[in-house]
């Protein structure tokens, strides 16, 4: 279990750069919530479904924390099998962490709407760079 829900979210994005998917069930809640475009889905084999079929990875630039809500800014890419690179962008990732590990993940395209939803504000940036 992680010290913080920062160091737990950010030890979950380092699993999904690694493509890591045991390390990553293993940082999630059971329940874990996948929330996308078309709605919600949970559970350890949805995220497993998830990772294989996403292909991003992320790096982060700027984390936003408190209370049990994390957003994280940064780049995603998403690269076929084969490791082409099919998109590229800044997104913004908004985690719920509960007892030490992910109860959700939401990704945003944009970070204003990412904090809101979070409930988070600019004054609540834990680190940049």
């Amino acid at each position: 279990m992680h010290t913080t829900p920062v160091d737990a979210v950010h030890a979950w994005i380092e699993a999904v750069n690694d493509a890591d998917a045991d390390r990553l069930v293993a940082l999630s809640d059971a329940r874990v919530e996948i929330i996308g475009p078309r709605g919600s889905v949970r559970g350890a084999e949805v995220l497993r479904d998830w990772l294989t079929r996403a292909g991003l990875t992320m790096q982060a630039s700027r984390t936003f924390a408190r209370g049990t809500a994390v957003v994280v800014h940064g780049r995603g890419v998403w690269r076929a099998p084969d490791g082409a690179v099919l998109g590229e962008q800044d997104v913004a990732s908004r985690f719920v962490v509960e007892e030490g590990k992910i109860a959700a993940y939401e990704r945003f395209d944009d970070l204003a709407a990412a904090l809101a939803r979070a409930g988070l504000a600019e004054e609540d940036e834990v680190s940049a760079g």
